[in-house]
């Protein structure tokens, strides 16, 4: 490949410049109006402007994006996550330009990124799931009977959905019928898809994911679990790897699920299989991210795989240089999301211009951001702005040096998570390893202090 637009923005976008960069290719930056003195715009090769500061009039735009690739004349698009990433119609476009999609084939996004349809693929390949509806449900009654034959709590989840967003819990009959429609109108808001399906809801599980990478010859490998089970309302705050709760044979149990279920979907390229595992080690396919995930930096700082590199690789149809057992977990890693919301007023969003920024340093830290100071954070995109993550030999080497770090951490004239997650990484539960999801619901019942 000699050229590959990002179609993307944040950090993740400078990301894939940087990687390139390494690569000797060159990159297209494209981006909103909003985004103009955004650093992945100044670090790229070229950039292209493709319309306003909302998602709909820019990211979200299959045909500017590609108008901007054949004015270019690229060889391929990245899409980093969010926005197109897990649009099926978007890869298929790229397929019809002959620009290569880097990720897996409209068919496979289709079929793993449709979870209704990914539950049925799966189960298939022989990997246990949660009992719920048979396809996407359009009506509330419809919704009511199901929910009542699993038996509740249920989860209402969109088909489209990532992020937290279009997810909905009900308790009961009630709760169903307001939340069936909070669900699928947030859907459609954020995916511009408003479909949805049900499925028991694993009280206080613990939330696992594998990565995957898969070649064009059809070599599958999984490096490893990342826990990501401190969240709030489906949204990911910290992750790590490998996860404190697995052991070595739960480890093979799971990875061989991952990649039993990746084969079935005929994948190619970087992707994520998520489960819940409940409390005596029984684990569910939750969904499988057809795509890069915000949190890939901990795997490659466990691994020394650098999964962004391998994404342009396997698109370039390079075979995989490695097997499973020559992968190796040799060190800890964590992750904290670096969102600019304010924790003490229930995590409101806090866009503004960045007065002074100082990013920590050392051994065994890692940032990345898009941030600087006198950066103009806007109100239109989520509101992560950064991701900080430390490693060590031991958890106990990466959760001290996560301190360090956050306690290093300057960000004025805008408010960050940064505070909260200097109270979570010091709390004594956290620091045992012993939390599931509801960690974060427990932790701010407590009104914990930070500043």
């Amino acid at each position: 490949m000699q050229k590959i637009l990002i179609a993307n923005r944040g950090e993740i976008a400078l990301r894939i410049v940087r990687a390139c960069r390494e690569l000797g290719i060159k990159t297209l930056a494209v981006y909103s109006e909003a985004d103009v003195e955004s650093l992945h715009v100044q670090l790229a090769d070229e950039a292209i402007c493709i319309g306003g500061p909302q998602s709909s009039e820019s990211y979200l735009r299959a045909d500017r994006i590609i108008s901007a690739a054949e004015i270019a004349d690229v060889d391929a698009i990245h899409p980093g996550y969010g926005f197109l990433s897990e649009n099926a119609d978007f890869a298929e476009q790229c397929e019809s330009c002959k620009i290569k999609f880097i990720g897996p084939s409209a068919t496979a996004i289709r079929k793993m990124g449709d979870k209704a349809v990914a539950k049925e693929t799966v189960r298939a390949a022989g990997v246990p799931v949660v009992g719920g509806s048979e396809g996407t449900i359009s009506e509330e009654d419809e919704a009511a009977k199901i929910a009542s034959d699993i038996g509740y709590p249920v989860i209402i989840k969109a088909v489209a959905g990532g992020g937290g967003r279009g997810m909905r819990v009900a308790r009961n009959d009630v709760s169903l019928r307001k939340e069936f429609h909070v669900a699928r109108n947030e859907a459609e808001k954020s995916f511009g898809n408003g479909e949805v399906y049900i499925e028991k809801f694993i009280e206080n599980p613990r939330h696992i994911e594998f990565q995957i990478l898969a070649d064009q010859q059809g070599n599958v490998v999984h490096l490893g679990e990342r826990d990501c089970s401190i969240q709030r309302r489906h949204q990911k705050l910290i992750e790590e790897a490998p996860s404190p709760f697995v052991n070595e044979d739960l480890r093979q149990r799971m990875g061989e699920a991952a990649i039993n279920a990746t084969k079935a979907a005929d994948y190619e390229g970087a992707g994520t299989i998520e489960f819940l595992v409940d409390k005596h080690g029984d684990f569910f396919f939750l969904e499988m991210n057809t795509r890069i995930q915000v949190e890939h930096p901990v795997t490659e700082e466990v691994t020394g795989i650098d999964l962004i590199k391998q994404q342009i690789l396997i698109a370039s149809g390079e075979e995989l240089t490695f097997g499973q057992d020559e992968i190796q977990i040799n060190y800890h890693a964590i992750e904290c999301r670096i969102n600019a919301e304010d924790p003490a007023r229930n995590f409101i969003p806090s866009p503004g211009c960045i007065d002074l920024y100082y990013a920590p340093g050392g051994h065994g830290v890692r940032v990345d951001s898009h941030a600087y100071g006198g950066y103009q954070i806007p109100p239109y995109y989520d509101s992560m702005i950064g991701k900080l993550i430390t490693y060590g030999r031991t958890r106990e080497v990466a959760i001290e040096r996560m301190y360090r770090a956050l306690s290093e951490y300057i960000i004025r004239g805008v408010k960050t998570t940064i505070p909260l997650q200097k109270a979570i990484v010091q709390s004594s539960q956290f620091q045992s390893g012993d939390f599931t999801t509801s960690f974060m619901e427990d932790f701010l019942e407590r009104k914990p202090k930070f500043d």
